[in-house]
């Protein structure tokens, strides 16, 4: 039976892919016949742009009817806090996964420009580029909302950050911007100031279903730690995407602030995270201290000793956090149940439980 119920799910997936195809394609070609003439991949005119909107609308999409194909009903029997936390996810994530395919079909496209150095296309090619492009955006959008695990989250954190990052080293006006800090990446780049707003975004959302995992372990009786182990994360991601919309060249001093609040922030949610979950697993207290450990030698070295430039400390320290978050939801993939489990509690401002 569960051997028929996954076929059934991976033939509605592959029907999705087409669908996908079909859509992205026709938009491609009713979208670029208009501009007329050839186009090259990348530069003033190019097809990046249309094709990699075009995509991250169909990938959004893709996620929002399979949340609702297959998560229906999950929210029925939920108080109205609860269900508004849900929904407010479910909407966070179909913005980012717009937003990772977008930037993953314009690194594609600037790779694909330096290999096939001259090559245009015209509106019947464009178009089919954009098919492909929303086809494989809107299938891994559609799959990744079936049973979507906080463990999946911290993966396209991971994904976005590291696409985002390389798309905006590569389309940097400035070559040398390594010599002073990441911070300098963002000056005149909206890549690296935006990839900084949805992994805020995407860092909030990986906190609420940190606190949806606790609930779920945990159930009604912590939901003031959990509440303020979700608010810590929200915060974090609030920094995050600050750092991105206060660019250095601009407002330098708010920058630097958002940037300080949010490694502070993001060290406070992790160690209220990790007080929160009962008998500390040993492989999560290692790495915690591991981690903690070796980016204290990272800073020494950097300063007073100077071992290397700021950016390498940044990459350093960045690294070790999301290698920290990998153990944590890999952890909480183990400890926490796969259901759903709705509160008793109408409100979260009460003690009282409301009707069975």
């Amino acid at each position: 039976m569960e051997r028929e119920a996954r076929l059934r799910a991976e033939t509605r997936a592959v029907w999705a892919t087409v669908l996908c195809f079909v859509v992205g394609a026709l938009t491609g070609i009713l979208l670029l016949e208009g501009g007329g003439g050839t186009r090259p991949l990348t530069g003033e005119g190019s097809l990046a742009m249309p094709v990699a909107a075009i995509a991250g609308i169909v990938a959004a999409a893709a996620f929002l009817t399979s949340t609702l194909l297959h998560r229906r009903g999950e929210t029925a029997p939920m108080p109205r806090w609860q269900t508004v936390v849900s929904n407010l996810s479910t909407i966070a994530l179909t913005v980012a996964f717009g937003a990772v395919t977008v930037m993953g079909v314009l690194l594609a496209a600037e790779v694909l420009a330096a290999g096939l150095e001259g090559l245009r296309l015209g509106a019947v090619g464009g178009g089919l580029l954009a098919g492909v492009a929303s086809a494989v955006g809107g299938r891994f959008a559609f799959g990744a909302a079936i049973g979507l695990r906080t463990a999946d989250l911290a993966a396209l954190l991971f994904g976005f950050l590291v696409i985002g990052t390389l798309f905006a080293m590569v389309t940097a006006a400035d070559p040398r911007w390594w010599e002073t800090n990441f911070s300098q990446l963002g000056s005149g780049s909206w890549a690296f100031n935006g990839t900084l707003v949805v992994a805020g975004l995407l860092v909030a959302t990986v906190g609420s279903y940190i606190g949806r995992d606790l609930h779920r372990m945990l159930g009604d009786d912590a939901l003031g730690r959990i509440a303020a182990v979700v608010a810590l994360w929200a915060a974090t991601g609030v920094a995050l995407a600050a750092v991105g919309l206060l660019p250095l060249q601009r407002v330098p001093i708010p920058h630097d602030v958002a940037a300080s609040a949010t490694l502070v922030l993001f060290a406070a949610a992790a160690a209220t995270t990790v007080a929160a979950i009962p008998g500390l697993p040993r492989a999560l207290m290692i790495t915690s201290l591991g981690v903690g450990l070796l980016i204290v030698v990272a800073v020494v070295s950097w300063f007073p000793f100077g071992l290397y430039s700021a950016t390498a400390l940044e990459a350093v320290v960045v690294g070790l956090g999301l290698l920290w978050m990998a153990t944590l939801v890999r952890v909480l993939a183990i400890l926490v149940p796969p259901q759903s489990r709705p509160s008793a509690r109408r409100t979260l401002l009460r003690d009282r439980a409301g009707p069975p």
